[in-house]
């Protein structure tokens, strides 16, 4: 997650609740979750995540449950859309906490859960760092029209960089496509660049603020909150919990 600080000492430790209104969940009275996190970095451990309360726990539960978009032909998501476990990722290519979960936790939990039909993943690009993590949030998205978005993340997540030092330049994420298999190189460029593009992105740092998220990684596991890099066994136990929730 970035290394912004928390915006007072009281919420060193611990998490923090806020009310606000969560746009496009109609019919539902809004509920808003805050994640704050440790004022160190989100690579350390946050033990009481909370959602701020709705008029209802019901109202709360369905406005977080809501966020879950299920469109099976979302290239940015996957594990089926009638899973009964939905992990929302608001992720950031230049956190380095992102790749440290990209590449340590991530492959687990898809052997474990996704593939045998119990969790979906849905990935929200959520750019907090600044330019070049717009532009990789950009060309993510690019990659997803030609289907090949979770190649293009593993491959933007196969090692850390300085942020904003020229790792995500439209050059470098040029050379992410190809290596993940992105066939039409020149529609992936016009794509990058679209107002279709930053209209995703915007969509999704929208829906994100929404919440409260401010730091990246940030999870919601069927409404539950897992904030930050957490051991695997964090996502294990909050996952076979929903699941048994759901049934």
């Amino acid at each position: 997650m970035p290394s912004s600080a928390s915006p007072a000492p009281r919420v060193r430790r611990r998490s923090r609740t806020l009310a606000a209104a969560a746009a496009g969940l109609a019919a539902v009275v809004a509920a808003v979750l805050a994640l704050t996190l440790d004022d160190e970095s989100s690579g350390r451990t946050s033990q009481d995540s909370a959602v701020a309360e709705a008029s209802t726990p019901d109202a709360r539960a369905s406005a977080l449950l809501a966020l879950a978009r299920r469109d099976a032909s979302d290239p940015l998501a996957v594990g089926t859309a009638d899973a009964p476990v939905v992990m929302i990722e608001y992720s950031d290519f230049q956190c380095p906490y992102c790749g440290k979960f990209a590449r340590g936790t991530e492959p687990d939990l898809i052997r474990s859960y996704v593939d045998k039909g119990l969790l979906r993943i849905e990935w929200r690009n959520f750019p907090v760092f600044g330019q070049e993590s717009e532009q990789a949030a950009r060309a993510a998205w690019a990659a997803g029209r030609q289907d090949r978005f979770w190649a293009f993340h593993d491959q933007a997540y196969r090692t850390t960089h300085k942020k904003n030092t020229g790792a995500f330049s439209a050059d470098k994420l040029t050379g992410m496509a190809r290596a993940a298999g992105v066939p039409d190189i020149d529609r992936f460029r016009e794509d990058m660049a679209s107002d279709e593009a930053s209209a995703a992105v915007q969509r999704d740092q929208e829906e994100g603020y929404s919440l409260g998220v401010t730091s990246t990684p940030a999870f919601l596991i069927n409404g539950v909150p897992v904030l930050g890099a957490q051991p695997v066994d964090t996502f294990e136990q909050t996952i076979e919990a929903a699941a048994k929730d759901a049934q």
